[in-house]
C-alpha cells in the first residue's frame, strides 16, 4: 500500500512539473529537460549525476570578463544598453534642459530657480554652512591662489569639494577617485597631479580640469558639472547631461552647494566664473 502511494505521488509531481519545464525550455532554447520514469519495483537505483569541477572551471573561465572601472573611462557604470533613465530627479530635469545644444546662461539660472521648487520630500540636500566654513578655513587660501586667472569661482571649488569629499583629503571612492576633489588616476596624471591625497596638488588638478571643461563646454555650468562627474566623452556621446542616476543627482547637488558657498564670499558671485574672497579663511599656504 505504501509503495503504491509513493509511486502515485511521484507520478503526480512529474505530471504537474512537465508543463512548467516545457515552458522554461521555450524561453531558454539551450535548456533541454530530460524526464525520467519512476524505477520499476526491484530495479537498481539510477546512476548518480555529478558535475565535473574542472569542466565547470573551464566553462567559467571562458566567459567574458567585466570591463574596468567605468568612471576611469569617462563614464559611469549606468552607461549600458537598455538602462532606463532614472526618475528620481525628473522634477528637476523636466524644467532644466539636459540638451547640450540649449543655451547655457538661461539653463544655469533656471536650474538655480528650480532647486527651490522641489516637490515635497524631494528637496536636493545641500551641505551645512559649517562644513563649508571648515573647508574654507583649511583650504581657502590654496583655493584662491589656484583659481587666480582661471574661469572658475572659488565658491564653485568650495561647492565641488563639499559634495565630492566633505573636505577629507584622504577620501577614496570605490571607483578609485582620490582626495578633496576626487580625481581619478587618469585625470590626475592628465593635469600633473602626482599625489592626489596632497590637498594642494588635488585642488590644483581639480581647478585645472574645471577650467578646461569651462572652455570645452562654452562656460555652461550644468554641462561642466555633468562632465566633471561622468566625463566629457559621456556628455558628448549623450548630447548633453547623460541619463545616469549619479550624474543627474550630482549636478543639482553641486548647484545647491554653490548657493550656500557663495554666502561665504565678501561679494557673492553671480556666475561660476566670478572671483570671490572668502570671509573666513586660514593662513596662506605660503606662510
Amino acid at each position: 500500500m505504501k509503495r503504491r502511494f509513493v509511486a502515485g505521488l511521484t507520478a503526480a509531481i512529474l505530471c504537474c512539473a512537465a508543463p512548467a519545464l516545457a515552458d522554461g525550455a521555450g524561453r531558454y532554447p539551450d535548456f533541454a529537460p530530460k524526464f525520467m520514469k519512476p524505477p520499476a519495483r526491484g530495479a537498481p537505483p539510477p546512476p548518480l549525476v555529478q558535475v565535473d569541477p574542472e569542466a565547470q572551471r573551464r566553462r567559467m573561465a571562458a566567459l567574458p570578463k567585466p570591463s574596468g572601472n567605468a568612471r576611469e573611462k569617462g563614464e559611469v557604470a549606468a552607461n549600458a544598453p537598455g538602462i532606463a533613465k532614472p526618475d528620481k530627479m525628473d522634477w528637476f530635469w523636466q524644467a532644466v534642459s539636459p540638451a547640450l545644444s540649449d543655451p547655457g546662461p538661461e539653463r544655469f539660472q533656471r536650474a538655480l530657480e528650480q532647486l527651490a521648487k522641489a516637490p515635497p520630500g524631494k528637496a536636493v540636500p545641500s551641505p551645512r554652512l559649517g562644513v563649508l566654513k571648515e573647508i574654507a578655513m583649511n583650504h581657502g587660501a590654496e583655493i584662491l591662489k589656484t583659481t587666480a586667472g582661471k574661469r572658475v569661482s572659488p565658491a564653485l571649488v568650495l561647492a565641488v569639494i563639499a559634495v565630492e569629499s566633505a573636505g577629507r583629503s584622504e577620501a577614496l571612492s570605490s571607483a578609485g577617485a582620490e582626495g578633496l576633489m576626487q580625481l581619478i588616476p587618469d585625470t590626475a596624471a592628465r593635469f600633473g597631479v602626482s599625489d592626489a591625497t596632497d590637498a594642494a596638488q588635488n585642488i590644483k588638478g581639480g581647478v585645472a580640469y574645471l577650467d578646461w571643461l569651462m572652455g570645452e563646454f562654452g562656460g555652461d555650468p550644468v554641462m561642466v558639472l555633468a562632465a566633471y562627474n561622468a566625463g566629457e566623452n559621456a556628455v558628448r556621446k549623450s548630447g548633453g547631461v547623460p541619463p545616469f542616476a549619479e550624474t543627474r543627482a550630482y549636478v543639482p547637488k553641486v548647484l545647491a552647494a554653490w548657493k550656500v558657498a557663495r554666502q561665504l564670499c565678501r561679494t557673492p558671485p553671480e556666475l561660476v566664473s566670478d572671483g570671490c574672497v572668502f570671509t573666513v579663511m586660514g593662513s596662506s599656504p605660503d606662510g
